[in-house]
């Protein structure tokens, strides 16, 4: 069986810029809202209230944990990370599966913020074994052994590896968030079941790091609106319904966002919580030994990054 060394997630995108360029940043995603809606949405007024140096030191306790995140992987030397992302019509445009793993042995990671081009390996031994028994174990799967241009673009999984730079092979599991119709939580929680139960059950599969991509809410340029069809819009935060989920989180009671319908994530700017309601599937009960938070407005999002040791 894999032996499950640690577990990591994290909000991407703003939550991995450094403060002094979501400014500038935010302008380009007004920008990209005004091009798909025809209008330029009003900065959300809570901005006032968050100066240059009170974002900086609320950002310190995020930054310090991606550090530690970065130290802690290093440490634990994985044989295997797999990273748990979405696909925003990036690598699938056409055809977007609700579940998909990358079963090529090679890949090429774009950052779209650093504009670098790295290339990593692949566990496609793991991949192809975790792509066969989600299969067996009910759940519909789609693999893909090779991208355009061998070019991985999903930002999701782009943006992880630029930040842990891994020398261990990884394995990409891609879940369908923003383009809906999208798997309901309850349905994540059981995909991520469905990983532990592979993972446990395969003989020397190594020693592994999981890593979920994504959330928490936020109202993005990209955010599927017209299905939303509510009165927030880009750059709303729901910070209660973040907390909310964050303390089942730290209880070790992951399990209870599976009571959650996909309307809650919709109007809560949450759909990319998927990500990490299949991690918590894969961690059953275990309590995370370091869990951060901030609504960041000048971001346009709430972020969170989250630690949990074996």
């Amino acid at each position: 069986m894999a032996e499950i060394l640690a577990a990591m997630a994290s909000s991407h995108a703003y939550a991995l810029l450094n403060p002094q360029s979501w400014d500038t940043r935010r302008e380009l995603s007004r920008q990209r809202f005004a091009a798909k809606y025809g209008t330029v949405p009003a900065e959300h007024p809570k901005i006032a209230n968050e100066t240059a140096e009170d974002s900086a030191e609320r950002f310190r306790r995020l930054a310090d944990a991606f550090r530690q995140l970065q130290d802690e992987l290093v440490r634990l030397a994985p044989d295997t990370v797999i990273i748990i992302g979405d696909d925003q019509e990036e690598n699938y445009t056409d055809t977007v599966p609700q579940f998909a793993v990358y079963t090529g042995e090679h890949v090429n990671a774009y950052d779209p913020e650093s504009k670098e081009t790295t290339g990593y390996r692949c566990d496609a031994e793991l991949a192809k074994a975790l792509h066969a028994g989600l299969v067996e174990r009910g759940f519909d799967v789609t693999s893909s052994s090779a991208f355009p241009d061998d070019l991985l673009i999903s930002h999701a999984h782009a943006q992880v590896l630029t930040l842990l730079r891994p020398t261990a092979p990884v394995v990409l599991v891609f879940v369908n968030a923003i383009n809906l119709p999208a798997a309901t939580p309850a349905r994540c929680h059981e995909f991520g079941e469905g990983i532990r139960d592979c993972l446990d059950s395969l003989p020397d599969a190594g020693r592994v790091v999981l890593y979920a991509s994504g959330g928490l809410s936020h109202f993005s340029a990209g955010y599927p609106y017209p299905q939303y069809g509510g009165p927030l819009s880009m750059g709303d935060i729901c910070e209660d319904f973040d907390r909310k989920v964050l303390k089942s989180i730290e209880q070790g009671n992951g399990a209870a966002l599976k009571e959650l319908s996909s309307r809650d994530l919709l109007d809560n700017g949450e759909v990319e919580l998927r990500q990490w309601i299949v991690l918590l599937g894969v961690l059953r009960d275990v309590k995370p030994e370091t869990l951060v938070y901030e609504p960041m407005y000048r971001g346009l999002m709430g972020m969170g990054v989250g630690l949990w040791r074996f």
